[in-house]
Order: C-alpha cells, then structure tokens, then sequence
C-alpha cells in the first residue's frame, strides 16, 4: 500500500512538474494572452509615441478585444472612450473629424485612445502609474489626489488610491502589461 501511494504521489508530482514547464512556455503563453488588432495597435503605437504594449493592457482590461462594446456610462469601443473625450481628441489634434459611430472602428478607436494614453503620460510628466488611473478615474480625480497627497503615483503604493476599481484597474492593466512585454517583445522587436 505504501509503494502504490509513494507511485501515485511522485506521478502527480511529475504531472504538475510538466505543468508548470508548459504553463511557462511563451506559446501557451500566447494563447492564454493573445493580442489581437496587432497592426493598428502598432501603427498607433509609432504614430504617437506609447508601448504598443500598454496600448495592447488597456484594451484587455477595458474591453477583452471586443470592438463593439458600449459601457453603461455611455463608453464606446476597445479602448473604451467617452463620446465628450473623443471630441475634445479631435478637436485638440490633427486626427480628423468623426462621430459617435465611427468610435466603434477599430482603427479610430485604436488612435484616438493611443494619443489619450500618449497625453495622459506627457500630462503626468512621464509617470505611467497615472496616466493609467486618470485614463480610468479622469484627470480631475488624479490630479486630486497628488495635490492632497492621497496618493504618490507610485506602483508600490497603488493601495492608497481612493477608489477601488481605479485601484483593480492599474493593478490588471499592470499585470497584462507585463505579460504582453515578456511573451511578445522578442516577436514585436525591441519596444520604444
């Protein structure tokens, strides 16, 4: 009975030990963590200065890829813009005219949340910590929470932001971030 129980415990420990080799494949890693619209995530990336990367996390986060989505705040899209947001893009760039409808393409949709993005880290003087929390809580409650110390914008202290789905936001876009860089960089080329 104890050689059968010692055979049944080292098999299971062989199991989870090929498991764990091929969960920490990057080609399951792939398929656990596709990235799909590649070419207009990256001409938007080029065209406005952000990791496709990132660009890749906010639309896992915001939208799982899928396109055609409209948030119960009125939110349209991948990258999950508000309608008021996407006319002052325009109005505030070159990116050119369009209406509430054209916010579920794709493309438009890719490039007018990249160049947010883009703002948003300029804005924030490079830090990505919050210019991912102001693409989820707005400006106005960022720049709140630095002017009254509630939070440094640091990612070690993401747990003192005020809100709570701001602060799971960061945290997932963080984590998809990471995932995206580790298992595609190599495929995608050195990233900016």
């Amino acid at each position: 009975m104890t050689f059968l129980r010692r055979k049944r415990v080292f098999a299971l420990l062989l199991v989870c030990f090929i498991l764990v080799l091929f969960m920490n494949s990057d080609f399951i890693g792939r398929k656990l963590y596709p990235i799909y619209f590649e070419q207009e995530i990256r001409q938007s990336a080029a065209k406005h200065n952000i990791d496709p990367f990132l660009i890749a996390a906010i639309i896992r986060v915001e939208t799982n890829y899928k396109y055609h989505l409209e948030s119960s705040k009125g939110a349209l899209g991948l990258m999950q813009l508000m309608p008021d947001t996407a006319e002052w893009i325009v109005e505030s760039t070159n990116l050119g005219p369009h209406v509430q409808g054209d916010l579920l393409k794709v493309d438009v949709n890719i490039n007018l949340g990249s160049w947010y993005l883009s703002w948003l880290k300029k804005h924030y003087n490079g830090n990505l910590i919050y210019a991912i929390a102001a693409y989820n809580a707005g400006q106005g409650n960022v720049n709140k929470w630095k002017q009254n110390d509630v939070w440094d914008g640091s990612q070690e202290h993401i747990n003192q932001i005020p809100f709570g789905e701001t602060r799971h936001y960061v945290q997932r876009v963080l984590y998809y971030y990471e995932k995206y860089t580790k298992l595609y960089s190599q495929q995608w080329g050195k990233k900016d």
